[in-house]
């Protein structure tokens, strides 16, 4: 804010009008006051008031807006002989009503008592929160404190509002899970070195269209009233939004579909993809995928992989696909660079048609630069369809010699002519 913003008007009558030949003096004593504190506003006002004479404190009160008693409260702090009071603060100590501890020793170790039955939280760490409402502990206090005053004791003694964390794996973790890991990572720098293409893929959770509710807050006069019950029956469609994530670029495109959420869908995602950005790469011969191990996109899935077959064959290109560990999803760049933030943009806001779902989608974007594209797919995926063992031996699929499970190439087939 500039100074010209906080510097008030003169109050008396004449200066309104303009007519007043002391109108600069007065406003240049407004912007002193303006950068002091309010004991050194009070003291000059009323060195200004004393200097005036006889009605000299109303006058001044006029000028800046003070109150005629706190001019003559800084007269007399300046006859007291300032030197009595604190340097290091404006207002002198003693202030205000007493904090309730302080009346009320025994406070915090009977709220202490209160909550120690109900106390969770990490032994390894201070982190700790307590299942009870603030205002039932006010009342097992008998209302010595109000809840907002336990709020406040119980953030100084380390408690606070805390929420389940997923960070514990559970079941046993895979003999290979570190050494897939690292493949994943070799994979990346070398088609990063190389300049070859690489996306994370992965299908969003599906959403209800219609007037159903959404978790989250949205700034706003009046919430907007959605259906009292998430039944499927009420909803226009099912909406299955597949994403493909670059993250070089940080670009996302998401394909929907209100169909079923199969392999033929998965593929035909990375080939809308490819048809968007394919003058991006114009020297690319490969392109990594980074998917989960189940779903559409699955590491066992022969139908993935016969689409697959069936892009590289059009695209030319050399396919690599490296799967995550079960239970290691989290961990696709995907979830966390473009889907999440997808999450937030629509968070409160009712998806009441398609339209508007991939509306949000398009909107969404971050302030790293994330840019998001969308496709409605217009067209029905059957499940149940099954790739024969014929077919499957024919495609041109090479496993890697680390973890062969979860990474394999799949390679254009070359048509040979007679």
């Amino acid at each position: 804010m500039t100074a010209e913003l906080l510097v008030r008007e003169c109050g008396c009558a004449a200066c309104r009008t303009g007519e007043h030949p002391d109108r600069d003096d007065h406003r240049q004593l407004n912007l002193v006051l303006s950068r002091l504190d309010e004991q050194q506003r009070r003291w000059v006002a009323a060195r200004e008031a004393q200097r005036l004479g006889y009605g000299g404190f109303q006058r001044v009160a006029e000028i800046t807006g003070l109150h005629p008693e706190t001019i003559r409260r800084g007269r007399d702090e300046l006859d007291d002989d300032l030197r009595s009071r604190p340097a290091d603060r404006i207002r002198l100590p003693g202030g205000g009503r007493p904090r309730a501890e302080k009346k009320d020793p025994t406070l915090i170790a009977d709220l202490l008592q209160c909550v120690d039955p109900e106390t969770a939280g990490n032994p390894c760490s201070d982190e700790k929160w307590v299942r009870s409402r603030l205002r039932a502990l006010s009342k097992k206090l008998d209302g010595r404190a109000c809840p907002t005053t336990i709020g406040r004791l119980l953030r100084e003694q380390k408690f606070g509002l805390r929420s389940h964390r997923k960070v514990l794996h559970t079941g046993k973790s895979h003999a290979e899970r570190d050494r897939q890991f690292r493949h994943i990572a070799t994979q990346r720098q070398e088609f990063r070195q190389s300049g070859d293409p690489r996306i994370s893929v992965d299908t969003k959770k599906k959403e209800l269209i219609g007037q159903f509710k959404n978790p989250g807050r949205i700034w706003c006069r009046t919430a907007e009233k959605v259906n009292d019950h998430d039944f499927p029956s009420d909803a226009q469609g099912r909406a299955a939004p597949y994403g493909v994530y670059d993250p070089e670029r940080n670009e996302g495109h998401v394909c929907v579909t209100t169909s079923s959420d199969t392999a033929d869908l998965a593929v035909d995602a990375v080939q809308d993809w490819w048809r968007l950005h394919q003058s991006d790469y114009p020297n690319a011969k490969r392109l990594m995928i980074e998917a989960d191990s189940g779903g559409s996109n699955g590491a066992r899935s022969r139908r993935y992989k016969k689409r697959l077959q069936d892009f590289a064959n059009e695209s030319g290109l050399e396919v690599t696909v490296c799967h995550y560990p079960p239970g290691a999803s989290k961990w696709n760049p995907i979830e966390h660079r473009l889907f999440s933030q997808i999450a937030a943009t629509w968070a409160g806001h009712a998806l009441g048609t398609l339209l508007i779902l991939m509306g949000y989608i398009c909107r969404t974007t971050t302030t790293t630069g994330l840019k998001v594209t969308v496709h409605h797919f217009d067209r029905s995926y059957p499940t149940g369809l099954k790739v024969s063992k014929a077919e499957f031996m024919a495609l041109e699929l090479t496993r890697h010699e680390v973890c062969p499970q979860w990474n394999y190439t799949i390679r254009p087939r070359t048509i040979r002519t007679e």
